[in-house]
């Protein structure tokens, strides 16, 4: 974008300065670059007084300058924007530049310069955008900071960077100085190793020399051989052994004296001691000190036994140290007596003392080694949980993190819905504002020009207009219309639609402009022809389908079917599971219903034959939801399903249609067949779903129709969160019932075919048919307690997780719920927005047939709702019941209605039987009394009830012969048509004839419609162009009055000359006798020029009044009005040739073409060329203007009356009365020819009466 930028300034406008994507922000962060972009297209005027200085004050002049110019492109500019450019924020300046270079754009195709577009403001626009520019300018100016503090700025900027700039030549050279003495420490370190290194070498080199000086002993004397080595060995062995044994038994004997002397010493001392304590116990009596001295006898007694022990302890010490000691001095022994044995058995003992010190070594090494290893486990294991926890503890402030995030989303969600509602009310209060305001300006406008007469018409459609929210003032003109209108003339043309429906209603219905006045209240015309609309209704009936009868079973059951709705986590499925463990009622879930029809799909799941009848039924349901898919898929935008029992699910693409199938695809036809309706639907589901396509509303359906197909007739069941759209609930209310709201409506509507006439035997209101549910049950909860829910859900499985070494065994299981919770977290926004967009029209369609919806409060614990729950739930239960019973009441009370007249013997006598079509035929009227009483003839198209088998009327009497009789019998009244008591003909008729006069007699419905349609539309055109054209005249007329003349011009003049006369001469006789001549010319003058006046009004008066204005505009009425005699006369026409043909057919009889031509009503020639009769389709007569010369024949007394009254009003006058005969005259003929028509001789007698009843 930058590029784009930079290629239009300087290539295409060729800007004074050179801009490049690196210097976008510096370049145009002064302005002058902005307007000197404006000023090449003409926009900014007061260019030359943009500074190029980079200073506060030029920046400020320059962008309060910029300011109102890019408020009038349209460009979003405020004092933030303004900102974020003077002080060079990346992509500021791009921003705005890239908007200007629309704005520009735009203004460049409509080709207007900047003064055009500021006058084409409203003034009050343009003041409150000079506020806004004061304004502006202020908040930038308190924005920027003076030029003073700029420098300051830069000032305190540059000694920033040198203290930084020192700061880091410390921070260096501190870190060389660091570096040095590292280097100083690692060389040191060096040298020490290095130092260690030799020493060690020098201590291995005095070993290495005390070892080969220890090797290096010289040997014994060769003499000795090597048995007296021997020899000698074992002396010194068994000296040796002597020797030990010897001591060994010195120290034994030592032992048994030891012994010996310490029994004999415990002998003496225990006989002593006898004596003594005989001599105490005989000298002391005291058994206090008895007892002393047994307890201290007792104590010397185990004092010299630990003595004796310790001193046993001493000896086995001395003993085992002494072997050790002799063990060690024979080891030391044998080990002198080894190494001087010879050198290689002296290197072999050192390398064994090495390997086992080494040996020795290892192990230590070893054992601190392991003890590293489990010291350092043990600090990974305990790092492990301290980072488990850090983590746990991180992942819980990220959970409340999120779960705040969610909630300001679904806040500013709920927000942006508030203010999208109040931006509706606010556009519609603003519409209506707007309309009130067009009201009043144009009745205003209209008071103006009607002199506060406005005409009652005029206001009736201004009204009209403002109650179905239409502009009252013309948008943009449809005389001449495009191929594609704008959307000014479409509501052009729904207002001109609007207004000739109400004149057409109001001509219809006589009401208004057309109502009659009260004298003719009396013979007010039949509002509709009973007989016509019965014909009418008989031949719609036979070309429109039979309607679909409802399946609504014989005998009412008692299970109870509802549904449960609400929002996602309101406690639908919690509720359902407790109700289902209290009621036997089956609950069906679309998800899980989806899911078994997959799975029953992939399970091959197949028909079972045992149960033909039922799968017949499914079978039957399920193409029965056909045509509702579809409809539903038109609606989705989705691709049209094939219906399931017929044809098979992989659909070959691209194929030839007249081709044969291959063996392949027959096969997979009748595997598919061979499955049942659930594994279909689950294949097409499937199919869709591997699409990544939703399934479709029909498809739901069919689904769930299925599912409840399968429940017992006995067992009630309960729907958990379906339906959750409108096309949803018609469609299963169309699957369970069989009523279809749209046949209702057709069904509906066929009785209103025809507008003209109305078969009054025809009920209007169609029954509405039962709810196929009993009660829908809303849970309703609001959205932050959903989002708390699915967070306390979220919160309880992350603190449910197990540790490590449990994980295998609740993997799979967690993993899956923990999916499905963070789904239904990802999702939770987009279906409380759903809920809140489908519920409205739920809600309507529960409510509006009868109301089956209850709401509940679902912002209560779980107890709590599942209680309220079963209540409804029981309450229901009971009404259902009730109301069966209530039906199965009413059915036998009409079945005991029914066969109690049978058994009953009749009480009445019969009514006497109809007549047959034939003879039903020859019961006719009189012709002569049709013909001689035409408006008083009755229709009749049949024969009333109670009439005679002759079918003769009675005939009047004159008042003698009433007279003579004396009990004049009581003739009761004919039957009206319509009435309960008439009788229609109902004769068979072929089949093709309806086929045949319904779209004859559509045709003529529309051309009578659209024909009188157009003619008051042109009335109330007309009458707009009037008002206009007098109001025009007469302001006119007014100002030419009004007009200057030169009196006051003459009378000044006459006074200044008056006035400049000397003093000398005012008493001079001839100067009085000028001055006087003087006055009676200026008289004479100025009554000349007022009788000139008078003339030249006279004669504008003239022109006006011989203007051929009004003549030509009464002559259009007249037109229009000779156009609604000729629709009417053509309704007449045609509706006979109607009825001629539908009797005939009813006689079986061919249809006669009518020869004879329609009769057209002429209209007036408002101009003088003459035209031959050959090329006229519409006859039309010369126009009558009577002359004041040819009206002198008329009574005296009226020219006495008029005798005051110029020519040319007379010659107005007598037009106009020659206007209105010719109407009357018009009017005559063509009542006369439907007189003429009414009394044909080829019309049979109980035809007539269908057609005259229209009047």
């Amino acid at each position: 974008m930058s590029e784009i930028l930079c290629q239009w300034l300087n290539q295409e406008l060729k800007v004074s300065q050179t801009v490049s994507p690196k210097s976008f922000a510096k370049a145009f962060s002064s302005g002058y670059l902005i307007g000197e972009v404006l000023h090449k297209f003409e926009l900014q005027d007061d260019f030359p007084e943009f500074s190029e200085s980079r200073v506060s004050s030029a920046k400020l002049n320059n962008f309060s300058r910029l300011e109102p110019t890019l408020h009038l492109l349209g460009v979003q500019f405020d004092q933030n924007v303004a900102q974020s450019i003077i002080t060079e924020k990346p992509g500021a300046a791009t921003k705005l530049l890239y908007q200007l270079y629309i704005a520009l754009q735009k203004k460049k195709k409509s080709g207007m310069t900047g003064s055009e577009m500021q006058t084409m403001q409203p003034l009050t626009s343009v003041r409150l955008q000079n506020m806004k520019s004061e304004a502006f300018r202020e908040r930038l100016r308190n924005l920027i900071p003076r030029q003073t503090d700029f420098n300051l700025m830069r000032v305190t900027h540059r000694f920033q960077e040198k203290y930084k700039h020192v700061e880091e030549e410390l921070v260096r050279v501190q870190f060389e100085k660091d570096e040095r003495f590292q280097k100083l420490k690692e060389e040191q370190r060096c040298f020490n190793i290095e130092k260690q290194r030799l020493g060690r070498r020098r201590q291995n080199e005095i070993m290495a020399k005390i070892q080969a000086a220890i090797i290096q002993i010289p040997k014994p004397a060769s003499n000795r051989t090597l048995k007296a080595l021997e020899a000698q060995k074992m002396m010194k062995k068994k000296k040796e052994a002597e020797d030990v044994a010897n001591e060994i038994k010195k120290f034994e004997a030592l032992i048994k004296k030891d012994l010996q002397a310490k029994e004999s010493a415990s002998k003496t001392s225990l006989d002593t001691s006898g004596q003594m304590t005989t001599d105490l116990l005989n000298t002391y009596s005291d058994d206090e000190y008895i007892k002393k001295i047994q307890k201290r006898l007792e104590e010397d007694a185990l004092a010299r036994e630990q003595r004796e022990k310790r001193r046993r302890r001493l000896l086995m010490d001395q003993l085992i140290a002494h072997e050790a000691q002799e063990e060690a001095y024979r080891e030391e022994q044998l080990i002198n007596r080894l190494m001087r044995q010879s050198q290689q058995e002296r290197r072999i003992a050192v390398q064994l003392m090495h390997v086992r010190h080494e040996k020795e070594v290892l192990w230590q090494n070893r054992i601190f080694r392991e003890k590293q290893y489990e010291e350092r486990r043990l600090k990974n294991f305990q790092d492990a949980l301290d980072r488990e926890a850090a983590l746990a503890k991180q992942a819980k402030i990220d959970f409340e993190e999120q779960a705040l995030r969610e909630k300001a989303i679904h806040e500013q969600i709920a927000v942006e819905r508030a203010q999208a509602r109040y931006q509706k009310h606010y556009s519609l209060c603003a519409e209506i504002l707007d309309h009130i305001l067009d009201l009043s300006t144009k009745v205003a406008d209209y008071r103006m020009l009607t002199n506060n007469l406005i005409p009652y018409k005029l206001m009736h459609d201004w009204k009209e207009l403002f109650f179905n929210g239409k502009p009252i003032y013309e948008q943009a003109k449809i005389k001449y219309l495009p191929a594609k209108p704008s959307e000014e003339q479409i509501i052009e043309l729904e207002k001109r639609d609007l207004l000739d429906g109400k004149d057409y209603e109001e001509y219809k219905n006589m009401v208004g402009e057309w109502s009659l006045p009260e004298e003719m209240v009396d013979n007010l015309p039949p509002s509709n022809n009973s007989i016509l609309g019965h014909v009418l209704h008989r031949l719609i009936e036979k070309t429109l389908p039979s309607q679909a009868e409802s399946t609504v079973p014989e005998v009412p059951s008692f299970a109870i079917k509802g549904c449960l709705l609400g929002k996602t986590f309101s406690g639908k499925t919690t509720s359902l599971k407790s109700l289902q463990k209290d009621f036997p009622i089956q609950i069906l879930s679309i998800d899980t219903l989806v899911q078994e029809a997959i799975q029953a799909f992939h399970d091959k799941e197949e028909v079972i034959e045992a149960l033909p009848v039922q799968q017949e039924a499914e079978e039957k349901d399920l193409p029965g939801l056909q045509d509702s898919n579809e409809e539903s898929q038109d609606q989705q935008n989705a691709f049209s399903e094939e219906p399931v029992s017929s044809e098979a699910l992989p659909a070959t693409e691209g194929t030839n249609t007249n081709e044969r199938p291959k063996t392949e695809e027959v096969k997979t036809s009748d595997s598919f067949s061979e499955l049942t309706v659930r594994a279909q639907l689950g294949a097409k589901s499937e199919k869709l779903l591997k699409k990544g396509m939703s399934i479709p509303d029909g498809l739901l359906v069919s689904i769930m129709v299925n599912a409840i197909n399968q429940v017992p007739v006995d067992q009630g069941w309960i729907l958990d969160g379906f339906p959750m759209t409108l096309n949803q609930a018609k469609l299963l209310e169309e699957a369970l019932t069989g009523c279809n709201k749209e046949q209702i409506e057709l069904e509906a509507k066929r009785t209103q075919i025809s507008t003209l006439v109305v078969d009054p035997t025809v009920s209007k209101e169609v029954p509405v048919p039962p709810s196929a549910l009993d009660f829908a049950l809303l849970l309703d909860i609001s959205d932050s307690s959903t989002l708390s829910r699915i967070n306390d859900i979220m919160a309880e499985a992350f603190l449910r997780e197990t540790p490590s070494e449990d994980i295998s065994q609740h993997v799979a299981a967690e993993n899956q719920d923990k999916d499905e919770n963070q789904t239904l977290k990802d999702q939770i926004q987009h279906r409380i927005i759903g809920f809140l967009d489908n519920w409205p029209l739920l809600e309507q369609w529960f409510s509006e047939p009868e109301n089956i919806l209850i709401k509940v409060n679902a912002d209560i614990d779980k107890e709590s709702l599942c209680q309220r729950v079963k209540e409804i739930v029981v309450m229901e239960m009971q009404k259902k019941k009730n109301k069966v019973n209530k039906q199965l009441e009413e059915k036998e009370a009409e079945k005991k209605e029914d066969t109690s007249p049978i058994e009953a013997p009749p009480l009445t006598p019969p009514f006497p039987p109809l007549l047959e079509p034939e003879k039903e035929k020859e019961i006719t009227p009189q012709g002569e009394a049709s013909k001689t009483h035409p408006a008083k003839g009755k229709p009749q198209s049949g024969s009333p009830k109670g009439k005679t088998q002759g079918g003769k009327q009675p005939v009047k009497k004159s008042p003698t012969d009433s007279a003579d009789m004396s009990p004049a019998p009581v003739v009761p009244p004919l039957p009206k048509p319509g009435s309960e008591e008439w009788v229609y003909v109902n004769e068979p008729i072929p089949e093709e004839i309806p086929s045949f006069l319904v779209p004859y007699w559509k045709l003529i419905e529309s051309s009578y419609i659209k024909t009188i349609k157009t003619v008051l539309r042109h009335l109330r055109e007309d009458q707009h162009t009037v008002i206009a054209y007098l109001y025009e005249v007469r302001t006119s007329f007014q100002h030419f009055l009004m007009r200057p003349d030169h009196k006051q011009d003459f009378v000044a003049h006459w006074q200044a000359d008056f006035n400049s006369l000397p003093d000398d001469l005012w008493d001079d006789e001839e100067t009085k006798a000028e001055l006087h001549q003087r006055v009676n010319d200026l008289r004479d003058r100025l009554w000349d020029i007022c009788d000139a006046r008078k003339e030249e009004a006279e004669q504008e008066r003239l022109d006006i009044i011989n203007e051929s204005w009004l003549q030509d505009s009464i002559g259009i009425a007249m037109n229009h009005f000779f156009s609604l005699m000729q629709a009417e006369l053509s309704r007449f026409q045609d509706t006979k040739r109607l009825l001629q043909d539908y009797y005939r057919a009813m006689e079986s009889k061919i249809p006669v073409e009518d020869n004879k031509k329609f009769i057209r009503v002429p209209l007036l020639q408002l101009d003088g060329k003459d035209v031959s009769e050959n090329q006229l389709k519409i006859p039309l007569v010369p126009r009558i203007s009577i002359s004041p010369e040819t009206a002198m024949s008329k009574p005296k007394l009226k020219t006495i009356l008029k005798g005051k009254m110029d020519n040319s009003l007379e010659n107005v006058e007598l037009n106009f009365e020659a206007d209105e005969k010719l109407v009357m005259d018009t009017w005559q003929q063509a009542s006369l020819a439907i007189s003429s028509m009414g009394n044909a001789q080829d019309w049979r007698p109980e035809v007539t009466g269908t057609w005259k009843t229209r009047g």
